[in-house]
Protein backbone atom coordinates (compact mmCIF):
# COMPACT_ATOMS: atom_id res chain seq x y z
CA UNK A 1 0.00 0.00 0.00
CA UNK A 2 1.37 3.42 -1.03
CA UNK A 3 1.43 5.74 2.01
CA UNK A 4 2.47 9.38 1.74
CA UNK A 5 1.83 11.81 4.59
CA UNK A 6 3.21 15.34 4.83
CA UNK A 7 2.93 15.43 8.62
CA UNK A 8 4.24 12.92 11.13
CA UNK A 9 1.62 10.61 12.69
CA UNK A 10 1.07 10.09 16.41
CA UNK A 11 1.72 6.51 17.51
CA UNK A 12 1.58 6.82 21.32
CA UNK A 13 1.21 9.25 24.21
CA UNK A 14 3.18 9.93 27.38
CA UNK A 15 0.45 11.51 29.46
CA UNK A 16 -0.85 14.29 27.22
CA UNK A 17 2.43 14.48 25.26
CA UNK A 18 2.07 12.89 21.78
CA UNK A 19 4.83 10.64 20.47
CA UNK A 20 5.09 10.76 16.69
CA UNK A 21 6.78 8.17 14.49
CA UNK A 22 9.50 10.68 13.54
CA UNK A 23 10.16 11.57 17.19
CA UNK A 24 10.55 7.89 18.09
CA UNK A 25 13.15 7.42 15.37
CA UNK A 26 14.86 10.67 16.40
CA UNK A 27 15.39 9.26 19.89
CA UNK A 28 16.72 6.06 18.33
CA UNK A 29 19.24 8.01 16.24
CA UNK A 30 20.35 9.95 19.32
CA UNK A 31 20.79 6.70 21.23
CA UNK A 32 22.92 5.23 18.43
CA UNK A 33 25.23 8.25 18.33
CA UNK A 34 25.55 8.42 22.12
CA UNK A 35 26.33 4.72 22.48
CA UNK A 36 28.94 4.78 19.70
CA UNK A 37 30.66 7.94 20.95
CA UNK A 38 30.77 6.77 24.58
CA UNK A 39 31.99 3.28 23.72
CA UNK A 40 34.74 4.56 21.42
CA UNK A 41 35.91 7.36 23.72
CA UNK A 42 36.11 5.11 26.79
CA UNK A 43 38.14 2.43 25.03
CA UNK A 44 40.72 4.46 23.14
CA UNK A 45 44.02 2.65 22.66
CA UNK A 46 47.44 3.54 21.35
CA UNK A 47 47.02 0.81 18.77
CA UNK A 48 43.46 1.51 17.62
CA UNK A 49 40.88 -1.15 16.97
CA UNK A 50 38.89 -1.23 13.75
CA UNK A 51 36.06 0.84 15.22
CA UNK A 52 38.44 3.41 16.67
CA UNK A 53 40.30 3.64 13.36
CA UNK A 54 37.06 4.33 11.48
CA UNK A 55 36.05 7.04 13.95
CA UNK A 56 39.50 8.65 13.86
CA UNK A 57 39.43 8.81 10.06
CA UNK A 58 35.91 10.28 10.13
CA UNK A 59 36.67 12.89 12.79
CA UNK A 60 40.00 13.85 11.23
CA UNK A 61 38.39 14.20 7.81
CA UNK A 62 35.62 16.41 9.18
CA UNK A 63 38.09 18.53 11.14
CA UNK A 64 40.31 19.06 8.10
CA UNK A 65 37.35 19.97 5.91
CA UNK A 66 35.82 22.49 8.33
CA UNK A 67 39.25 23.93 9.04
CA UNK A 68 39.54 24.76 5.35
CA UNK A 69 36.12 26.45 5.52
CA UNK A 70 36.39 28.62 8.65
CA UNK A 71 40.08 28.62 9.50
CA UNK A 72 42.18 26.96 12.18
CA UNK A 73 41.18 29.39 14.94
CA UNK A 74 37.40 29.20 14.52
CA UNK A 75 37.28 25.46 13.93
CA UNK A 76 38.47 24.82 17.48
CA UNK A 77 35.36 26.55 18.83
CA UNK A 78 32.87 25.31 16.25
CA UNK A 79 33.93 21.75 15.57
CA UNK A 80 31.91 20.08 18.33
CA UNK A 81 28.71 21.81 17.15
CA UNK A 82 29.07 21.43 13.40
CA UNK A 83 30.36 17.85 13.59
CA UNK A 84 27.41 16.90 15.82
CA UNK A 85 24.98 18.51 13.38
CA UNK A 86 26.61 16.72 10.45
CA UNK A 87 26.56 13.27 12.07
CA UNK A 88 23.02 13.60 13.41
CA UNK A 89 21.60 14.80 10.08
CA UNK A 90 23.56 12.18 8.12
CA UNK A 91 22.33 9.27 10.24
CA UNK A 92 18.78 10.71 10.26
CA UNK A 93 18.78 10.99 6.48
CA UNK A 94 20.13 7.50 5.93
CA UNK A 95 18.03 5.73 8.56
CA UNK A 96 14.91 6.85 6.70
CA UNK A 97 16.05 4.66 3.78
CA UNK A 98 16.30 1.48 5.87
CA UNK A 99 13.72 -1.15 4.82
CA UNK A 100 10.78 -1.10 7.22
CA UNK A 101 10.92 2.63 7.94
CA UNK A 102 7.65 3.99 6.58
CA UNK A 103 6.35 0.55 5.60
CA UNK A 104 5.90 -1.27 8.92
CA UNK A 105 2.97 0.01 10.94
CA UNK A 106 -0.65 -0.51 11.87
CA UNK A 107 -4.09 0.44 10.63
CA UNK A 108 -6.03 3.08 12.54
CA UNK A 109 -9.75 3.72 12.10
CA UNK A 110 -10.05 7.39 11.24
CA UNK A 111 -13.41 9.14 11.55
CA UNK A 112 -13.93 12.66 10.27
CA UNK A 113 -17.09 13.75 12.07
CA UNK A 114 -16.51 17.41 11.29
CA UNK A 115 -16.89 16.79 7.56
CA UNK A 116 -20.18 14.91 8.10
CA UNK A 117 -21.50 17.62 10.44
CA UNK A 118 -20.58 20.34 7.96
CA UNK A 119 -22.38 18.56 5.13
CA UNK A 120 -25.45 18.01 7.33
CA UNK A 121 -25.65 21.76 8.02
CA UNK A 122 -25.32 22.40 4.30
CA UNK A 123 -28.24 20.03 3.65
CA UNK A 124 -30.42 21.89 6.13
CA UNK A 125 -29.56 25.23 4.51
CA UNK A 126 -30.39 23.90 1.04
CA UNK A 127 -33.72 22.54 2.27
CA UNK A 128 -34.65 25.83 3.99
CA UNK A 129 -33.68 27.87 0.94
CA UNK A 130 -35.76 25.65 -1.33
CA UNK A 131 -38.75 25.89 1.02
CA UNK A 132 -38.55 29.68 1.13
CA UNK A 133 -38.40 29.84 -2.67
CA UNK A 134 -41.53 27.72 -2.94
CA UNK A 135 -43.32 29.93 -0.40
CA UNK A 136 -42.37 33.16 -2.20
CA UNK A 137 -43.46 31.73 -5.55
CA UNK A 138 -46.92 30.80 -4.24
CA UNK A 139 -47.18 33.96 -2.02
CA UNK A 140 -48.00 32.03 1.12
CA UNK A 141 -46.43 30.78 4.35
CA UNK A 142 -43.43 28.41 4.02
CA UNK A 143 -44.55 24.85 3.45
CA UNK A 144 -42.23 21.88 3.01
CA UNK A 145 -43.33 20.23 -0.24
CA UNK A 146 -42.64 16.68 -1.43
CA UNK A 147 -39.72 17.77 -3.61
CA UNK A 148 -37.94 19.32 -0.61
CA UNK A 149 -38.47 16.20 1.48
CA UNK A 150 -37.20 13.95 -1.31
CA UNK A 151 -34.14 16.17 -1.87
CA UNK A 152 -33.44 16.21 1.88
CA UNK A 153 -33.59 12.42 2.06
CA UNK A 154 -31.36 11.97 -1.00
CA UNK A 155 -28.66 14.30 0.33
CA UNK A 156 -28.84 12.68 3.78
CA UNK A 157 -28.19 9.34 2.10
CA UNK A 158 -25.12 10.84 0.40
CA UNK A 159 -23.93 12.26 3.73
CA UNK A 160 -24.24 8.84 5.35
CA UNK A 161 -22.24 7.31 2.51
CA UNK A 162 -19.62 10.02 2.90
CA UNK A 163 -19.47 9.43 6.63
CA UNK A 164 -18.96 5.72 6.04
CA UNK A 165 -16.16 6.54 3.61
CA UNK A 166 -14.49 8.94 6.05
CA UNK A 167 -14.39 6.27 8.74
CA UNK A 168 -12.20 3.95 6.69
CA UNK A 169 -8.96 2.66 8.17
CA UNK A 170 -5.76 4.65 7.77
CA UNK A 171 -2.28 3.18 7.68
CA UNK A 172 0.09 4.66 10.30
CA UNK A 173 3.79 3.72 10.01
CA UNK A 174 5.66 3.06 13.23
CA UNK A 175 8.78 4.87 12.05
CA UNK A 176 9.43 7.93 9.89
CA UNK A 177 12.75 9.51 9.00
CA UNK A 178 13.53 12.30 11.50
CA UNK A 179 14.48 14.85 8.85
CA UNK A 180 11.35 13.98 6.83
CA UNK A 181 9.43 15.82 9.56
CA UNK A 182 9.36 19.61 9.33
CA UNK A 183 9.34 19.91 13.12
CA UNK A 184 12.78 18.27 13.32
CA UNK A 185 14.33 20.43 10.61
CA UNK A 186 12.92 23.60 12.20
CA UNK A 187 14.44 22.54 15.54
CA UNK A 188 17.82 21.99 13.86
CA UNK A 189 17.54 25.36 12.11
CA UNK A 190 16.80 27.07 15.43
CA UNK A 191 19.86 25.41 16.99
CA UNK A 192 21.99 26.76 14.15
CA UNK A 193 20.40 30.22 14.52
CA UNK A 194 21.02 30.33 18.29
CA UNK A 195 24.61 29.17 17.76
CA UNK A 196 25.24 31.98 15.27
CA UNK A 197 23.98 34.61 17.71
CA UNK A 198 25.82 33.00 20.64
CA UNK A 199 29.22 33.00 18.97
CA UNK A 200 28.58 36.51 17.63
CA UNK A 201 27.96 37.95 21.09
CA UNK A 202 30.71 35.81 22.63
CA UNK A 203 33.32 37.12 20.20
CA UNK A 204 32.24 40.74 19.66
CA UNK A 205 30.35 41.39 22.88
CA UNK A 206 27.60 43.98 22.98
CA UNK A 207 28.86 45.51 19.75
CA UNK A 208 27.47 42.54 17.89
CA UNK A 209 23.97 43.88 18.62
CA UNK A 210 24.75 46.99 16.54
CA UNK A 211 24.50 44.72 13.54
CA UNK A 212 20.73 44.64 14.10
CA UNK A 213 19.98 47.86 16.01
CA UNK A 214 22.00 50.89 15.04
CA UNK A 215 20.55 54.39 15.40
CA UNK A 216 23.67 56.30 14.43
CA UNK A 217 22.20 57.15 11.04
CA UNK A 218 19.15 56.17 8.96
CA UNK A 219 21.17 54.03 6.57
CA UNK A 220 22.60 51.83 9.32
CA UNK A 221 19.14 51.55 10.92
CA UNK A 222 17.76 50.31 7.59
CA UNK A 223 20.68 47.89 7.22
CA UNK A 224 19.93 46.55 10.70
CA UNK A 225 16.35 45.75 9.64
CA UNK A 226 17.71 43.90 6.62
CA UNK A 227 20.07 41.95 8.88
CA UNK A 228 17.15 40.87 11.10
CA UNK A 229 15.16 39.73 8.07
CA UNK A 230 18.25 37.94 6.75
CA UNK A 231 18.78 35.99 9.96
CA UNK A 232 15.10 35.00 10.18
CA UNK A 233 15.18 33.85 6.56
CA UNK A 234 18.15 31.61 7.42
CA UNK A 235 15.93 29.60 9.77
CA UNK A 236 13.30 29.17 7.06
CA UNK A 237 15.92 28.32 4.43
CA UNK A 238 17.69 25.78 6.66
CA UNK A 239 14.46 24.05 7.68
CA UNK A 240 12.71 23.84 4.32
CA UNK A 241 15.81 22.97 2.29
CA UNK A 242 16.58 19.93 4.42
CA UNK A 243 12.95 18.87 4.81
CA UNK A 244 12.13 19.34 1.13
CA UNK A 245 15.05 17.30 -0.14
CA UNK A 246 14.62 14.42 2.30
CA UNK A 247 10.82 14.24 2.06
CA UNK A 248 10.87 14.45 -1.74
CA UNK A 249 13.41 11.63 -1.88
CA UNK A 250 11.31 9.38 0.35
CA UNK A 251 8.21 10.10 -1.75
CA UNK A 252 10.15 9.25 -4.92
CA UNK A 253 11.35 5.96 -3.45
CA UNK A 254 7.85 5.10 -2.22
CA UNK A 255 6.33 5.72 -5.65
CA UNK A 256 9.00 3.77 -7.49
CA UNK A 257 8.75 0.87 -5.04
CA UNK A 258 4.97 0.85 -5.50
CA UNK A 259 5.24 0.77 -9.31
CA UNK A 260 8.23 -1.60 -9.72
CA UNK A 261 9.30 -2.91 -6.31
CA UNK A 262 12.36 -4.99 -7.28
CA UNK A 263 14.54 -3.19 -9.82
CA UNK A 264 13.51 0.45 -10.26
CA UNK A 265 14.19 1.72 -6.70
CA UNK A 266 17.87 0.65 -6.64
CA UNK A 267 19.41 3.59 -8.58
CA UNK A 268 17.16 6.04 -6.74
CA UNK A 269 18.21 4.51 -3.43
CA UNK A 270 21.87 5.10 -4.29
CA UNK A 271 20.99 8.65 -5.31
CA UNK A 272 19.23 9.29 -2.00
CA UNK A 273 22.25 8.02 -0.06
CA UNK A 274 24.32 10.63 -1.88
CA UNK A 275 21.69 13.36 -1.36
CA UNK A 276 21.49 12.53 2.35
CA UNK A 277 25.25 12.99 2.67
CA UNK A 278 25.24 16.24 0.69
CA UNK A 279 22.36 17.73 2.70
CA UNK A 280 24.11 16.95 5.99
CA UNK A 281 27.31 18.52 4.67
CA UNK A 282 25.50 21.59 3.33
CA UNK A 283 23.64 22.20 6.59
CA UNK A 284 26.73 21.95 8.79
CA UNK A 285 28.92 23.92 6.37
CA UNK A 286 26.44 26.78 6.09
CA UNK A 287 26.18 26.90 9.88
CA UNK A 288 29.97 27.18 10.13
CA UNK A 289 30.11 29.84 7.40
CA UNK A 290 27.35 31.96 8.97
CA UNK A 291 29.05 31.78 12.37
CA UNK A 292 32.33 32.80 10.76
CA UNK A 293 30.64 35.75 9.05
CA UNK A 294 28.96 36.78 12.33
CA UNK A 295 32.17 36.85 14.37
CA UNK A 296 34.07 38.64 11.60
CA UNK A 297 31.35 41.21 11.02
CA UNK A 298 33.23 44.11 12.53
CA UNK A 299 36.23 43.43 10.35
Amino acid sequence: MLHISLAAETIAHIGSFPITNSLALTWFVMAILIVISVSISRNTKLIPSNGQSIMEVLVEGLYTFFESVVGSHQVKQLFALIASLFLFILVSNWIGLVPGVGTIGFFHKAENKEVVAHETVAVEEVAITHTEEVAVTHDEAPVVDDATVAMHENVETEVEATGAHESETKFVPLFRGPTADLNTTIALALIAFVAIQYFGFKTLGIHYGERFINVKNPIMAFVGILEIISDISKVISFAFRLFGNVFAGEVLLAVMAFLMPFIAPMPFLALELFVGFIQALVFSTLTAVFVNVAVAHEG
